[in-house]
């Protein structure tokens, strides 16, 4: 058997990687679609690749992995995938599965860089699999925020925001600025060219299927690692990590969030270990004939209502294992919470972020250095405006699909790929999410922790003594406009 994984350095794709090379014996080739970039060629950026600490476990077991690693030189931004001819044909004489990953994920990507990279790439990664000779199965790896100005959101195909035949010709023909100027309009209920473009790519896969054995997979907020390779890994700051990072470092003190809300946040390792399974799937429905053509499976994994947690929850356990294990990369004591009510979380903004970033920023130009904290906070308020349409919603995510075909699994596969979002110990993971945090993203281990937790001690102190002062100073404003008015 021979895979193809289409790589674009997410978590998702690592796991995904790290999982078929440690349980599925059977794969002889793993081809990974990847690009040159920073003076790197392609064989150099694998390596690194493999360099990240979650594939140290794997190399023990699989000490000849990179056999079966095969990089394919190619590009998402360029037509065809920039594939070459001979790459091509080696991909549509061997290959049988394909999961295609690749996506930008900036939220705030410009409208013609998000349609080339989320649907004009699917588009041409179909007719490349339309291609394979040997085809038995193809994931498309969409977003359960697709069909956002949905409440409820079922494991089928939806109208799209635009048909995606107009949506690629109207970005064929008109200029950048044109595109930028009309993007508000397009995007309409829409809240970011991301799930803009991923919606009009699931209209492409609609429309382009042409019989193959292909199924589309719609995960939810993918976070650190429940239990593969280790728990807590994770490698990048994107979402509720990033909230946590902020937080456990006494920077970020406030997220515009609505605590009786789900946050719809699923494990990575699941998250692949439903991939491989739903790709399974899709191969025994279609040669079975189980799967009427054209109907394509959609599978949402998503937080189960059974067992979930909400925005409260979570920043209740922020706080909790925050200061369980406080890193000594911290630069205030943790004094974050979620604040529903725009006035309160801009007066927080106004009081938490800003004031205390001016302060500092001026001392640092009396003493020579270069100011940072505002332009820093900047960047962070950019972010929580992205995450506030999320943590302010909720949606009714239904998973016929997803718990059916685990129904579907032995009891041995069910063990070797676990998915079942309704057995997640959730205080167990979000400790083990924040330690992970502290280690891969913070550099921080915990055997640094006796010394942080006398840090955090001080910045106990530190921060009670500010309060106090904050609180005598605006006594004495008071008390002196009152004297001046009187």
């Amino acid at each position: 058997v021979n895979f193809s994984s289409f790589f674009d350095y997410r978590p998702l794709s690592k796991a995904l990687i790290y999982k078929l090379l440690t349980s599925c014996p059977g794969v002889e080739n793993i081809f990974l679609l990847i690009r040159s970039k920073r003076g790197k060629d392609i064989f150099s950026r694998v390596e690194e690749i493999f360099e990240d600490a979650m594939f140290n476990k794997m190399k023990q077991a699989c000490p000849k992995y990179d056999h079966k690693i095969r990089a394919i030189a190619g590009d998402c931004t360029l037509p065809s995938l920039g594939i070459g001819s001979s790459d091509r044909e080696t991909l549509v004489e061997n290959v049988n599965i394909v999961f295609h990953l690749a996506a930008t994920v900036r939220f705030d990507e410009k409208m013609k860089t998000a349609m080339q990279i989320n649907v004009k790439a699917c588009r041409d990664i179909l007719d490349l699999c339309y291609e394979m000779k040997h085809l038995k199965s193809v994931i498309y790896v969409s977003t359960a925020y697709t069909q956002c100005p949905q409440k409820e959101v079922e494991e089928r195909f939806y109208e799209p925001p635009l048909d995606s035949k107009k949506m690629i010709a109207l970005t064929d023909c008109v200029s950048d600025s044109m595109m930028e100027n009309i993007t508000p309009i397009l995007l309409d209920k829409w809240p970011n060219t991301y799930t803009f473009t991923k919606a009009i790519a699931e209209d492409v896969v609609r429309q382009n299927s042409r019989g193959m054995p292909i199924g589309m997979f719609r995960p939810g907020i993918v976070i650190a690692t429940y239990q593969e390779p280790v728990p807590g890994w994770i490698d990048n700051f994107y979402g509720p990590t990033g909230v946590i990072a902020g937080a456990g470092t006494g920077v970020l003190r406030t997220l515009r969030a609505d605590p009786t809300k789900v946050a719809n946040m699923v494990p990575v390792d699941l998250c692949v270990n439903g991939m491989i399974s739903a790709a399974w799937d899709i191969a025994e429905r279609f040669q079975t004939e189980i799967m009427p053509d054209p109907e394509i499976p959609v599978y949402n994994f998503c937080t189960e209502r059974s067992n979930c947690i909400t925005w409260g929850d979570f920043t209740y356990t922020t706080i909790k294992f925050g200061s369980m294990y406080p890193t000594v990369k911290s630069v205030w004591y943790l004094c974050y919470r979620s604040n529903p009510n725009r006035i309160m979380h801009f007066l927080a903004i106004l009081f938490l972020h800003y004031l205390p970033a001016i302060f500092f920023d001026v001392i640092a130009l009396f003493i020579g250095r270069k100011p940072r904290l505002l332009r820093t906070y900047k960047k962070i308020h950019r972010f929580m405006a992205v995450i506030e349409y999320f943590s302010m919603r909720q949606w009714d995510f239904k998973m016929e699909n997803m718990n059916a075909l685990w129904r579907r699994l032995s009891n041995a596969d069910q063990k070797l790929f676990f998915f079942d979002m309704r057995q997640i110990n959730w205080d167990f993971f979000l400790e083990q999410y924040f330690c992970g945090i502290r280690q891969y993203l913070l550099r921080d281990p915990l055997e640094t922790v006796p010394e942080a937790l006398v840090r955090w001690n001080r910045l106990y102190w530190l921060h009670q003594a500010v309060k106090v002062l904050v609180l005598f100073v605006m006594y004495k404003l008071v008390f002196s406009i009152w004297g001046f008015l009187s």
